[in-house]
């Protein structure tokens, strides 16, 4: 099992920063890549940026150039660090990990709102 938390949500006005971080516990060796997903109310989950074990990343189109995913695995922790935020990245952001034997874990969420 593995346990994910999420922080660093809040309200941010349009422009702005923010970092979301993601502490995993538990079986937490067993991780291999993680990500970053975001809902929007009436749109479905969609993929933000995803980190491999080794470092490797992927960004969705719409952010790339202004969200950076990294990892510390030494911490646990995966961040997000959102700059140049528009009020179309207000959503809940969510962490997930894939583990080794292909199991998947979601964190409960953080709530971003861009606006003025």
């Amino acid at each position: 099992q593995v346990q994910l938390v999420e922080s660093g949500g809040g309200l941010v006005q349009p422009g702005g920063s923010l970092r979301l971080s993601c502490a995993a516990s538990g079986s937490s060796s067993s991780i291999n890549a993680m990500g970053w997903y975001r809902q929007a109310p009436g749109k479905q989950r969609e993929l933000v940026a995803r980190i491999s074990t080794g470092g490797t990343t992927t960004y969705a189109d719409s952010v790339k150039g202004r969200f950076t995913i990294s990892r510390d695995n030494a911490k646990n922790t995966m961040y997000l660090q959102m700059n140049s935020l528009k009020p179309e990245d207000t959503a809940v952001y969510y962490c997930k990990a894939e583990t080794s034997r292909g199991w998947e874990y979601w964190g409960q969420g953080t709530q971003v709102t861009v606006s003025s």
